[in-house]
């Protein structure tokens, strides 16, 4: 690995657990504040608000100016932001730490674009940007660990660690990140962040297919925002707990993408027929979570993980599979608007039923995946009378219809 991709390789791998660090400790902090389920999910939609109207932005600009200077800035923005988190004696330094990092969030999209720009090739390119959900996976299983860890001595602890690791992230990149964006775009910039959910609406082909994106969206991000509160409210869990159990589900992430996939999922099941059974899948795993009895609860966290593991590379490549080849690039960024918008829906819902009755968010999600599932049922109905049903078969790994 050069020394570019493997910098860059860091920084992705920084942030990530970086996020994962403060993940134990939240409900913790945001307890210690005076706030509730409430004000900690919408912490988590606030952050998505502000990350939604500034990522096209930061986008464009990175065509225009470079990726060096936009990659700075966001990480920079992350170190503030957890700074002032980790230092806030109120709830609305809370949100000013969150909006802080949102309003650049631009990390991980401008990452993989410069991985894109020292990309030799198609085949480079495809293992380059394949690298980023590895130092996904990796990320959220070293930083929730590490957060349990660190917020058992203190529940600020983990906010300062991933504030000091940004500031070391910023400074490994203004030394060894050089600026890899010769061919600038002059062009006119288009900045509208709902530019491309317009475009979803308008793309008749594929838009069931984002309407199931963006309930995808809504539910994970509506699970996640409540998990760690719910661990400590009705299990009694400490950070260290918490840390650990995200810990382990990290590791059966990363275990079922990057292993089980390939060697038994895409062998017995042809892709069509796993985005439908994953659906499935995932729907009765959040159903099983919200019920009373605590080995449904942990079965349904092991139904969840595989369930979502599996669906975000199958249904992502049968989406760009069907795109035209000409615009696979713009549902590739149609795909990101559309699942940034559901992750500021779920929290926002979220949180008021938590309050109401804790399972309940657990509840609607399994609701969000069960229509997905009928929405994406019935398309495939109505295609067999035109299509059939092997030429809408996706390849996983190509991408290309088979």
């Amino acid at each position: 690995m050069n020394k570019q991709k493997l910098t860059i390789a860091c920084t992705v791998l920084m942030d990530v657990v970086g996020l994962g660090i403060v993940l134990p400790s939240l409900p913790f902090y945001v307890t210690k504040m005076g706030g509730s389920a409430i004000e900690m999910t919408y912490l988590s939609a606030v952050y998505a608000i502000c990350s939604f109207l500034s990522t096209p932005m930061l986008g464009a600009l990175s065509d225009r100016i470079g990726r060096r200077p936009i990659l700075l800035v966001s990480i920079a923005s992350t170190a503030v932001g957890w700074l002032v988190f980790a230092s806030a004696k109120a709830l609305p330094i809370l949100f000013l730490g969150r909006i802080i990092d949102g309003l650049a969030a631009g990390n991980f999209s401008t990452a993989q674009s410069y991985l894109v720009d020292i990309a030799k090739d198609d085949k480079e390119r495809t293992n380059n940007l394949g690298m980023i959900g590895t130092l996904f996976g990796i990320g959220f299983i070293i930083g929730p660990t590490l957060g349990g860890i660190l917020g058992s001595v203190s529940p600020t602890l983990p906010f300062w660690t991933a504030g000091i690791m940004a500031v070391l992230n910023l400074i490994a990149a203004y030394f060894f990140l050089p600026e890899t964006n010769h061919l600038r775009n002059p062009d006119k910039m288009y900045i509208n962040p709902f530019r491309p959910i317009v475009r979803a609406v308008q793309n008749k082909k594929l838009l069931p297919y984002f309407i199931i994106w963006l309930l995808f969206g809504m539910a994970t991000s509506g699970v996640w925002v409540i998990n760690a509160i719910y661990f400590a409210d009705r299990f009694g869990f400490g950070s260290f707990a918490i840390g650990v159990l995200m810990g382990v589900q990290g590791v059966l992430m990363a275990l079922n993408q990057m292993v089980i996939l390939k060697r038994f999922w895409l062998r017995y099941f042809k892709e069509p027929q796993l985005v439908l059974f994953m659906l499935l899948l995932f729907a009765f795993g959040y159903l099983f979570m919200g019920m009373v009895y605590a080995v449904l609860f942990f079965l349904g966290i092991l139904c969840a993980v595989f369930a979502q593991s599996v669906l975000r590379a199958v249904f992502t490549s049968e989406v760009i599979g069907l795109a035209e080849p000409r615009v696979k690039g713009e549902v590739m960024g149609i795909l990101g608007s559309v699942i940034s918008l559901g992750m500021i829906i779920g929290p926002l819902l979220s949180g008021p039923l938590y309050i109401f009755k804790n399972n309940l968010p657990f509840i609607l999600s399994a609701g969000y995946i069960f229509i997905s599932f009928f929405i994406i049922y019935r398309h495939r109905q109505r295609l067999k009378n035109v299509i059939p049903e092997e030429n809408i078969e996706v390849n996983v790994i190509t991408g290309n219809p088979v």
